[in-house]
């Protein structure tokens, strides 16, 4: 079956106030109970703003880039789903839920993954 990579920028949600974000928690959340008792969900996360590292292949480090001068990912779901359309549909209801736009892209399969 599919797996879809859901995610949004970082900075995405920056627009929502203090005040309502522990709403947004409890919105996701529950979306995330819902994806879990459809048997859809695998993995999810927001990811925390932060400088990051890019390490090379010959092991040598960079600091990496600032999210504040790139687009990087804010936070990410992975699912599992029958078809793109549903894949869309969970989508709906997690933009909805962090009241922010999400990308949606399928991932290669690899059968040893």
């Amino acid at each position: 079956m599919p797996r879809y990579l859901i995610s949004f920028d970082d900075g995405a949600m920056n627009h929502i106030p203090e005040d309502e974000m522990p709403m947004v928690g409890e919105d996701s959340r529950a979306v995330v109970r819902d994806a879990k008792a459809a048997g859809v969900w695998i993995f999810g996360c927001g990811i925390m703003r932060q400088q990051s590292c890019v390490v090379a292949t010959d092991g040598s480090m960079t600091a990496g880039p600032v999210p504040e001068i790139k687009a990087v990912v804010g936070g990410f779901s992975i699912i599992e789903t029958g078809s793109r359309d549903d894949a869309l549909t969970w989508a709906a209801r997690i933009a909805k839920a962090c009241r922010c736009p999400q990308e949606v892209r399928e991932i290669m399969y690899d059968p040893e993954s």
